[in-house]
């Protein structure tokens, strides 16, 4: 079905959770999921604060990215707890008692900063720094300037043209992007219910869809819109690996460690420039900008799958509660 993105741009987004959806609007993030009886649960929560920060250009992408983590991490950790496998009558262990005894009350909180820590620091690792050292080992045969750095002088600064360093950084794009492929069929290898999760994604983008186009929000509505959006965090990180092959190349080709100290302290300026670009183009229909979308949508396709009925319901739970009666309060 032809989409009309004229009539409506909303700000709410959500993200798929274990048999369930987060849907961050005006009125509430609100959760929604489906218990193993049947029954739809919803918890609501507050809309994000934003703070002063998220409103100065380019800062704001790394506060929010790391807001919304935060946000989802407790969302999942809530919609887990509705399918624990152990024993319910299992008695906790002498760790667990410590933990307990320590933090008391704060342990959740404890457990989702430690996840958005690590995650932070997972994703650095593997999208931008594996990257750039697999990318300089395979170039290191062919090229003198690479050569040349793989010294035991591991601060050594290269001198080295913007065109050898923007093919460089687009060696490293392509490895990027094959890392995030290969760490999706991966994961769905080793997970067969991600399938389910990919589901729920395709609900939440098919729902915003048809509250953008201004039609109740029924199951048969809502099936028939495309489970790809343009204002989806996989686009989002696809329009990171662009962005941050043109920033890296600015800064030229060095030694392996510099290479990773210049990655490592540019992250929040990749981040922020990445967001002011995607909320330009995701709020923009003019045909040149939509040219931008296509890649993010491609992406999509590994990443969301047709719900079922049962899904879409959940994730109409989750929309509703999210809304305001006034639609001008979540225009983007």
């Amino acid at each position: 079905m032809q989409i009309n993105e004229n009539k409506h741009i909303t700000t709410v987004g959500g993200q798929a959770l274990i048999e369930g959806l987060m849907m961050m609007g005006p009125k509430n993030t609100s959760i929604a999921v489906r218990k193993p009886d049947g029954e739809i649960v919803v918890k609501n929560k507050p809309p994000m604060k934003k703070g002063r920060l998220t409103k100065i250009p380019v800062i704001r992408g790394s506060v929010l990215l790391i807001k919304q983590m935060v946000i989802g991490v407790g969302a999942l950790m809530y919609s887990s707890e509705f399918f624990e496998i152990e024993d319910a009558d299992a008695k906790p262990s002498k760790f667990d008692k410590l933990l307990d005894r320590v933090f008391g009350d704060k342990l959740k909180d404890i457990v989702i900063i430690f996840s958005v820590i690590f995650s932070l620091f997972l994703s650095i690792g593997l999208f931008m720094l594996l990257p750039n050292i697999i990318a300089t080992l395979a170039m290191l045969p062919f090229d003198p300037i690479i050569k040349s750095s793989f010294t035991w002088d591991l601060f050594k600064i290269n001198q080295s043209n913007f065109s050898h360093s923007i093919i460089y950084n687009l060696i490293e794009g392509f490895v990027r992007i094959g890392i995030f492929f290969g760490y999706i069929i991966l994961a769905a290898k080793i997970s067969p219910e991600i399938k389910r999760v990919w589901q729920y994604h395709g609900a939440e983008h098919k729902t915003i869809h048809c509250y953008e186009n201004g039609e109740a929000l029924t199951v048969e509505n809502i099936k028939k819109y495309t489970p790809l959006h343009p204002r989806c965090g996989t686009s989002f990180l696809f329009t990171v690996m662009i962005v941050s092959i043109f920033i890296f190349s600015l800064t030229g080709v060095h030694s392996i460690l510099v290479n990773i100290l210049i990655r490592l302290i540019l992250v929040p300026l990749v981040a922020g420039v990445s967001y002011e670009l995607f909320k330009i183009v995701g709020k923009s229909n003019n045909s040149v900008l939509n040219v931008f979308k296509v890649p993010g949508l491609l992406f999509q396709k590994f990443t969301t799958a047709e719900p079922d009925d049962k899904m879409i319901e959940v994730a109409i739970v989750a929309m509703e509660n999210a809304l305001t009666e006034n639609r001008e309060d979540d225009q983007w």
